[in-house]
């Protein structure tokens, strides 16, 4: 069976040259999950991974969440293979309808395993976990697709969460291409 970190090199979701990532730093590679969770197969295999990390752990929980946006489909796709009610978490309220900041049906004092593409710091994950707090839910994990190792691990710790990457960075700039 494939890896994951071959299936990421090869649906190009790791692009290496000279880049501005969100946050204004620059860097020599961008990892592009969109690449990954807009192919049916390696959107599958993903899945498929964080349910094997939820039922190897023992991880237990009510609800899986998605931030918005890269996190949305991957979380659908775990929604699908372990048929976990989804949450999505939108990273500011709406100003018109429900006004909401949490799409799904959340229910005070229940879990959620929040997924994610990419970390890099863990600011916007962690923006998602206090807004999932605020709702009366508890996060104890989050499980990413790929953790660019600057920092998220450090980060969630601190805010008593654990982060558990399928692929770290220094996986796919091994031997890259």
């Amino acid at each position: 069976m494939k890896s994951l970190a071959e299936a990421l090199k090869e649906c190009e979701a790791i692009k290496f040259g000279d880049f501005t990532l969100a946050s204004g730093k620059k860097s020599r590679y961008y990892v592009d999950i969109k690449k990954a969770s807009t192919n049916p197969q390696v959107l599958k295999l993903i899945a498929r991974r964080i349910s094997d990390v939820l039922v190897l752990r023992s991880i237990r929980v009510d609800y899986v969440g998605g931030v918005a946006l890269g996190g949305v489909p991957v979380a659908t796709a775990v929604s699908l293979e372990t048929g976990l009610p989804l949450l999505m978490v939108r990273k500011e309220a709406k100003e018109y309808g429900t006004k909401g900041q949490i799409v799904g049906e959340p229910e005070r004092g229940k879990s959620v395993v929040l997924v994610e593409d990419v970390t890099t710091t863990g600011g916007s994950v962690l923006k998602a976990i206090q807004t999932l707090k605020d709702e009366g839910l508890f996060i104890r994990y989050v499980i990413v697709v790929v953790d660019r190792e600057e920092g998220a691990s450090g980060a969630l710790a601190d805010a008593d969460v654990e982060l558990i990457p399928l692929v770290r960075i220094s996986e796919l700039l091994k031997n890259k291409k």
